[in-house]
């Protein structure tokens, strides 16, 4: 038996089979994280002082994927288009898999992604991705449904990778 303690990070979820939501990780997360056998990170955010963190990626031979957004709660900070393009690129990528989404809390940025993939790539309503949303974002997030309601994109993807969870037409 072993005295080895698995503590998720904070808000983490099951997104979809082998897609993972949370907060982000801290030192003691790390056996937790291990037992995911992550291929990717995917970090949206604008903290850059995770050294422990970065070696701890290194050393288990995960994939570092830093996409640099300010929290859009800050005044005058808006959820970026690009940002979210190239997360969804990422994702669509089967090769990826598995992947862990995370930003510092795992809260709004990581929300306003989940609910991009579940309305473009899912099919979801909005009412299923907003109910989500707010589980997690604590019903401060009226700007980030908004985005999620409007965001629309034009996705390039190689159909022999995509994950099979894909539903909606990519032609």
């Amino acid at each position: 038996m072993s005295d080895t303690i698995y503590v998720p990070p904070l808000n983490f979820a099951l997104v979809e089979d082998k897609i993972y939501r949370s907060g982000h990780p801290v030192p003691k997360n790390f056996p937790f994280l291990k037992t995911l056998k992550l291929k990717t990170v995917i970090y949206i955010g604008d903290k850059e002082d995770n050294y422990e963190y970065y070696d701890f990626l290194k050393q288990e031979g995960i994939e570092f994927k830093y996409l640099k957004m300010k929290s859009p709660k800050e005044p005058f900070v808006m959820n970026d288009p690009k940002i979210m393009n190239d997360a969804l690129s990422i994702i669509l990528n089967v090769e990826n898999y598995p992947i862990l989404i995370h930003s510092n809390k795992g809260k709004h940025r990581v929300g306003v992604l989940v609910g991009i993939l579940r309305k473009l790539l899912q099919g979801w309503s909005l009412t299923g991705i907003f109910t989500e949303y707010d589980k997690y974002a604590g019903g401060k997030g009226e700007s980030d449904m908004e985005f999620i309601e409007i965001f629309e994109t034009k996705l390039e993807v190689d159909r022999n990778k995509l994950p099979f969870y894909v539903r909606l037409d990519t032609t």
